[in-house]
């Protein structure tokens, strides 16, 4: 039985995720403690307490667990081993399981799980030195993408080849184990964000996403694609959580191939950015979402209110310190939503924020998605430009 106040809710990893987390949780009268290597940490003004300590500090998640019910992160940096033994240690639950993280935050481990799930996944193969990408591309055929198989994001960690010039200064840059998939034909980029719960499973709407750079820019919502591939984008999502073990919300990015076809690109054990449209865009938010699943507490509805798009708010600059300039531009504009990450510093292609917005049922979602970029590449954090 539910009763309030409500448990506390311990985060490893105090960013923009872990921010909107505590927003998330606050009405449910839930508390949340979040631990992070950055002092002062975007989390931090909204959450109960910070610890401050690394990824793979024993001793400060120890101390978060010590004071919170329930155990979830926001990052993949996480070491599992660590979380699991502290988790045991404290007799602390931690959802998703570690062995969740532990399997998704290899991507080569990642795709090998799915593939042998019978999840369509690009075709890939593991390499270590440029005469495993030359015989990988005999196979496959260039172009491929060459990804690091720990810690890579916004676009960090992947490198594309176009043919074998670009063999050896790829593998310069991605330092480390790695993979290369072969190159995928698609229409457009999708996600769905999947929650499983105690004893539920659940998918919002299906998104569609746009990147350039290797970096989020923008999503839809509806995607604008047909409804067969919906369902089928759908079944998949389903098939990707039932491999998955713990409770909470999931990230699954797909391809929508040319011939119609869908393949998994990557999952994220955690909120992502692109579900970050559903605070205005759904009944329930993914970060509610996670809340309620990582506590053991019914689902809410994934329900898409209206039609929503969102943009992402990159830092425009060299590092420096951060001050959004037009932000009146975003407060103007009719059905926008302005969430500013509180970042001290901004640097190019930082993610610093994001605007989402909203459209009456019926609205055309490009039309929509144009108004918003317009909003959104007013801000700006140069202060010469404004």
């Amino acid at each position: 039985m539910t009763t309030l106040p409500g448990p506390t809710l311990g985060v490893v990893g105090a960013g923009q995720l872990g921010r909107m987390l505590a927003e998330a949780a606050a009405p449910l009268g839930v508390e949340v403690a979040v631990s992070d290597p950055t002092e002062d940490a975007p989390a931090a003004p909204v959450a109960r307490e910070q610890l401050v300590g690394g990824f793979d500090d024993r001793e400060t998640f120890r101390r978060l667990a010590e004071r919170v019910d329930v155990l979830t992160f926001e990052i993949e940096l996480v070491d599992p081993e660590l979380l699991q033994a502290v988790s045991e240690e404290t007799n602390t639950p931690v959802h998703p399981n570690p062995e969740t993280l532990s399997l998704i935050e290899d991507k080569l481990v990642q795709k090998r799980r799915m593939e042998a799930a019978g999840v369509p996944v690009p075709p890939f193969r593991a390499v270590e030195k440029a005469a495993d990408v030359y015989e990988a591309a005999e196979e496959l055929g260039y172009p491929l993408m060459l990804k690091a198989r720990m810690g890579g994001y916004d676009g960090r960690g992947n490198v594309a080849i176009e043919d074998a010039s670009d063999v050896e200064p790829a593998l310069e840059q991605v330092a480390g184990p790695a993979m290369v998939e072969g190159f995928v034909d698609y229409e457009r980029e999708l996600a769905i964000m999947g929650v499983k719960g105690d004893g539920e499973i659940d998918t919002f709407p299906v998104t569609e996403t746009i990147h350039r750079e290797e970096i989020l820019r923008e999503t839809v919502a509806p995607a604008r694609t047909d409804e067969g591939t919906i369902e089928r984008a759908e079944g998949i999502a389903h098939d990707v959580l039932a491999e998955m073990s713990g409770r909470g919300v999931y990230g699954i990015e797909l391809f929508e191939g040319s011939d119609g076809d869908i393949l998994l690109n990557e999952i994220a054990p955690r909120p992502h950015n692109s579900g970050h449209w559903t605070i205005e865009g759904c009944v329930t938010s993914q970060f509610e979402q996670h809340v309620r699943a990582v506590l053991g507490w019914p689902l809410g509805s994934t329900e898409r209110r209206c039609p929503t798009v969102s943009a992402n708010i990159l830092g425009d600059v060299g590092r420096q310190k951060a001050t959004l300039y037009n932000v009146d531009r975003a407060l103007e504009a009719d059905g926008c939503h302005l969430h500013y990450y509180g970042k001290d510093e901004v640097y190019e292609l930082r993610k610093m924020g994001h605007l989402t917005r909203t459209g009456a049922d019926g609205a055309d979602p490009t039309e929509l998605l144009e108004a918003t970029r317009a909003v959104r590449d007013e801000l700006t954090f140069d202060d010469a430009a404004e």
